[in-house]
């Protein structure tokens, strides 16, 4: 796990100005086959040749620069096929579509009155079509958007038309259906060429023609969206697969994805089998007995029962079944606050007051049956109409959208999970209901369709080598399927624990299962090489969920007193399986109020231990604890290509986004970088919070305005590669870069701002620092899936029927021009793998194929938090679950009584809610230095006095006091041995120290205002070690004079303890001499006063 810190600037300011926006889209080009020329076209330079030069880098110095669609950068060229591995055949869920050479128009389309929602404009223009079709249409049958453009096949017989059409619409919010009447105007925009397509799959390098990509997926859309609920580019019905109910009033839907892609061979179907959640449509009654979980007929429902009714069925729409076959639909915009039975209002103007209960037994002959129910809400805030629940029905195809539970997810899960032979014979089932051949649409605009998926050349690159210490059985392993195990080995740097405590926070578990469960640990922590004691500091503490952040400070003090000021290392914390909200609270109060390191281990892990388990959690200790597991044996041996020649830096990138339905909470963004070259298995992480839904990392690198320091830079790829040079001693010669959660449409963007942000952050350590870039984005969310060519092949299959861990595709489903590649780098455990997709944006190291992808896959085995390999590339890994611990960070939302929740965060474009501080022990690292640092003290101590609850002013004084500590090396004091064996510091001579023992002078307690006493002693004492040469010590308080030299005086001072026998003994030896010196001339007011930067200065020096 990468070692996690948090990166602010001192004005504690998490967004930057500076934006790169695409200007003009293709979206609004109103012909897409026109390409334009331009001499400002901006093109970044490839290194011609291996390894020479470092390229033409790419700096934005406008910050307000507009990149047209028509002036980017070009992605890089394929620089040939890979070549390595063991070849075998796999097939993909692509299927080839053949596009006609026809004439095709485009059309803008105009509604009067203008119409917002997409599905009643699709519903308008269905309706047109549908009257005017044989008549003024000419018998076109056209494609439409559901906002402004429409295309078809041909050209109608006209320029421009104006059309009437009339609709019966349904107004949800008042449950009425009435006839409205629509203009719709149809006028002639341009002819469409695909020629910049057909260049595109030719294997030329052109702009991706989005608008022409986007035609051909109307059209294959248009009748399928007819046929069931669509959601964006998925497609759902009950009818594919029955409904499973997974709780809570919910249940999963099978569906499926449907997507067009320029590839090698051509254009690609791209079909993809998946499952959702949908409000099961059920009585309102009984879907909220199902929300709380009990029977509702009888009991009045409690006001923390409403505020989750309310929450669960706002925004939902639902059906009236007391009125026979007139089932109007309303949306739920809320729950009454009183039961039914006390509900009144007004049925005429003179305001003559009813109840609703009257009301619907006189108009509809309905008698309620439980009045003791609140009512629904329907309408909005100026005429609110009410809904007894039990004449309410959900209606049928309503997406969730919100979050789902533990348990919801499982059942999900298990509902969507197939088996790979299972997965394909679903998807070509698909495609046959679908039956492209029969679509109207698809032969109007001349698509045909393959249904036969794609097979692919496909190769398996073998496993590296993996080196684990000399003093275990085996000292170096080959994985096979993807997996080994610890047996026998030791990792190759075990961390050493000392002080460690467990706290049980599950009620299910006896604090002696509990001592069991650590010693069981611990042992399998010693025998995989770590040095860590069997004992804990204090006994197992058991205690509720609720008391986790008084638990926490309480074994924290408790371990301080008992070890006389040393603290905990680490915590084991044991967690019931279902625990809500605690894992997040206990991480955020270890990580950002006491610097603890913690490990959480599930109550079902606990009782029923497994030897994996305690494997897999010993590894994750060892890491946490600055440990390394194992590295490549490549490596070692300085053998991985484009790694082992030059000092190389690996960085990993993502950003985490609120989950649907939160608007104002903060994306975080998270950057890791290796800190150790060759092996590149250690990271360290760094993560900032940023506006919601920004994906552009905004903290990458950044400036800023000190008072005192002028210009500062900072910024995250700036600390670490400065934590990379002070780790490793050398500057990174190289930048490899992978980055997460960037979808297709986003590439230029990212790349465009994020590469400018590394160079930005390479030039501000030094002006002509600019190291080779490779920019790479992984892929997850993406709907390809590789099988097998033979599911009964068991030397092409692995133990789930998945294809073999290290298989890569770079051929036929790629990218016709770019740099792209498919690894299934894992070994499936259950259901069907999904390939990770790298897509090489940029790349002046010059990679070919083979050593891309063998890096890639070679470095998902050094994955620390277990003994397989992963998924996905581990700085990427890293970068995601850095993100993701991020948001337990944030403090929780407030809830109030009406169910809404308030966020600190501000609106959009104000600001963003920050991320709180870690506390990862720099203050208290800063105190050491202090011993050759005297010049720092004085600061030092200062700022300590407030770490336990500091502000943003302090935490700027600590960056203030690193960057001078940074910017004066060559001060202090330097303990070393010199040929004669003495003790040197500023002079051969002899080492003064200066005391300033100001007794009483603090105004608030009348103590000293100084420690330098105390360090005057830790300095004779480190002379004892050196030589039995005398020092000398000025001290401008006569008491501290007399005071180092006569015991009696010990009895009267309460400020000076064990230190002063150290002076006092020396004094005694005379081994050290005690002057007076006067104030001017004092050096120890550096330790006790803030002094004008001129006399700190002089007396520094």
């Amino acid at each position: 796990m990468p070692q996690l810190k948090q990166i602010k600037d001192p004005e504690q300011k998490h967004m930057i100005s500076r934006r790169i926006t695409r200007g003009k889209s293709m979206n609004d080009q109103k012909h897409f086959g026109v390409e334009e020329t331009t001499d400002n076209k901006i093109v970044g330079n490839r290194r011609q040749g291996r390894r020479r030069g470092k390229g033409k880098p790419l700096m934005l110095e406008d910050p307000t620069v507009q990149i047209s669609a028509d002036k980017r950068l070009m992605f890089h060229r394929r620089p040939g096929f890979g070549q390595l591995g063991t070849k075998c055949v796999v097939k993909a869920n692509h299927f080839l579509a053949d596009l006609a050479d026809m004439e095709l128009t485009q059309y803008s389309v105009l509604m009067i009155p203008e119409v917002n929602s997409t599905k009643l404009n699709k519903t308008i223009m269905t309706q047109l079509v549908k009257v005017y079709r044989n008549t003024d249409l000419g018998m076109k049958l056209p494609v439409y958007d559901g906002r402004r453009a429409l295309y078809t096949a041909g050209s109608f017989p006209f320029i421009s038309k104006e059309f009437t059409v009339t609709i019966e619409d349904d107004l949800e919010w008042i449950g009425i259906t009435k006839q409205r009447e629509f203009t719709v105007i149809i006028e002639f925009v341009a002819h469409a060429s695909m020629s910049q397509l057909r260049e595109l799959l030719s294997g030329k390098q052109v702009d991706t023609p989005l608008e022409a990509l986007k035609l051909v997926d109307l059209v294959l859309k248009e009748l399928t969206a007819q046929r069931y609920i669509s959601v964006g580019r998925f497609f759902y019905s009950p009818n594919i697969t029955n409904p499973k109910s997974i709780g809570c009033g919910l249940q999963s839907w099978r569906g499926f994805y449907q997507s067009i892609k320029p590839t090698q061979m051509g254009l690609s179907l791209n079909i993809d089998t998946l499952a959702t959640t949908f409000i099961e449509p059920l009585p309102v009654v009984e879907f909220v007995e199902q929300i709380l979980g009990k029977h509702v007929y009888t009991k009045q429902i409690s006001d923390a029962d409403r505020i989750k009714i309310k929450k669960a069925l706002r925004g939902v729409k639902v059906e009236v079944t007391h009125r026979g076959n007139a089932r109007r639909k309303y949306r739920v915009s809320g729950v009454t606050s009183q039961p039914t039975r006390e509900l009144m209002f007004p049925v005429d103007e003179e305001r003559n007051m009813k109840s609703v209960v009257d009301y619907f037994h006189e108009v509809y002959g309905f008698t309620i049956q439980y009045p003791h129910l609140p009512c629904l809400q329907v309408g909005n805030q100026k005429k609110v109409n009410y809904l007894p629940m039990e004449a309410c029905k959900i209606v049928e195809g309503q997406r969730r959208t919100k979050g789902l539970n533990n348990k919801q997810i499982t059942s999900l899960l298990k509902f969507s999970c197939q088996r790979p032979k299972e997965q394909e014979k679903e998807i070509l089932q698909t495609m046959h209901q679908n039956c492209y051949k029969e679509d109207p649409y698809a032969k109007e605009f001349g698509i045909t369709i393959d249904e036969t998926p794609t097979s692919i050349d496909a190769r398996v690159l073998p496993a590296p080598w993996l080196k684990y210490h000399d003093s275990g059985k085996q000292k170096e392993v080959l994985p096979q399927m993807g997996q080994w195990n610890m047996k026998d080995k030791k990792v190759i740097n075990g961390s050493v624990v000392n002080y460690w405590a467990c706290i049980n926070f599950s009620r299910t578990v006896p604090d002696s299962a509990a001592q069991s469960f650590c010693h069981q640990l611990f042992q399998t922590c010693q025998e995989s090489g770590m040095d860590i004691k069997s004992d804990s500091v204090v006994p197992v503490f058991s205690a509720r969920p609720d008391q986790v952040k008084k638990v926490l400070k309480h074994v924290c003090t408790a371990t301080v007193n008992k070890l006389g000021g040393k603290e905990l290392e680490l915590l084991i914390a044991i967690l019931p399986d279902n625990n809500g909200s605690l894992y997040g609270d206990l991480k955020r109060i270890c990580e950002t109020d006491l610097g603890l390191i913690s490990q959480c281990c599930l109550t079902k892990y606990v009782l029923k231990i497994s030897k994996q388990y305690l494997s897999n959690v010993s590894l994750k200790i060892n890491v946490k604890m600055g440990g390394r597991n194992t590295v490549l044996l490549d490596a070692l041996r300085w053998k991985v290509p484009l790694v082992s020649d030059i000092p190389t830096i690996i960085f990993g990138a993502d950003v985490t986004h609120p989950e649907s339905g939160e608007d104002s909470n903060p994306s975080i963004a998270a950057v890791v970088a290796s800190q150790d070259w060759p092996e590149v298995t250690k990271y360290a992480g760094l993560v900032s919070a940023q506006p919601h839904r920004q994906e552009l990392i905004q903290d990458l690198y950044k400036t800023w305005q000190d008072p005192q320091c002028g210009k500062v830079h900072g910024g995250m790829i700036r600390e670490l590669l400065l934590s990379f040079e002070k780790a490793t001693g050398k500057k990174p010669l190289r930048i490899i870069f992978y980055r997460d959660g960037v979808s297709d449409g986003q590439f230029y963007q990212v790349l465009l701002y994020e590469l400018d942000a590394i160079r930005k952050a390479c030039a501000s350590l030094e002006p002509n620092y600019q190291p080779p870039v490779t920019f790479i984005v992984v892929q997850k969310r993406h709907h390809t899936r590789l099988f097998p060519s033979n599911h009964n092949d068991r030397k092409s299959t692995d133990k789930s029927g998945n294809i073999l861990p290290g298989t890569v595709v770079d051929t036929k489903i790629c990218h016709p021009v770019e740099f792209d590649f498919y690894l299934c780098s894992h070994a499936g455990i259950q259901g069907t793998s999904r390939p990770a997709h790298y897509h090489v944006l940029w790349d002046e190291n010059n990679f070919t194929a083979d050593e891309i992808q063998s890096l890639t896959n070679n470095l998902c085995y050094t994955y620390a938090r277990c003994t397989r390999s992963v998924s996905v590339v581990p700085p990427a890994y890293y970068a995601h679950l850095a993100a993701y611990r991020a948001r337990f960070y944030m403090e929780p939302e407030v809830q109030h009584d009406n169910g809404s929740t308030h966020s600190m965060c501000m609106v959009k474009g104000a600001g963003v809610r920050p991320l709180p501080a870690l506390k990862d022990k720099i203050v208290g690292a800063l105190q050491y230095v202090t011993l050759s640092r005297p010049d720092l003290a004085f600061a030092v101590n200062k700022v300590c006095q407030f770490m336990h609850s500091p502000t943003q002013n302090h935490w700027s004084a600590v960056k203030r006091i690193l960057r001078y500590l940074q910017g004066t090396s060559d001060f202090g004091l330097w303990l070393h041995h010199n040929s004669g064996s003495h003790l040197q510091a500023y002079t051969d001579a002899c080492l003064q120290v200066f005391s300033d023992a100001d007794w009483a002078g603090c105004p608030d307690d009348r103590r000293s205002t100084g420690d330098s006493l105390s360090i005057l002693a830790i300095i004779s004492f480190l002379g004892l070690l050196a030589n039995k040469r005398l020092y000398l010590g000025h001290l401008q308080n006569l008491s501290a004079t007399y005071l180092s030299a006569n015991l009696v005086f010990h009895a009267r001072t309460k400020h000076v303890e064990v230190d002063f026998h150290f002076v006092r003994e020396k004094v005694a030896q005379k081994k050290l001499n005690v002057q007076f010196i006067s104030t001017t001339d004092q050096i120890a007011c550096i330790f006790t006063k803030p002094l004008p930067s001129q006399r700190f200065i002089v007396l520094r020096s």
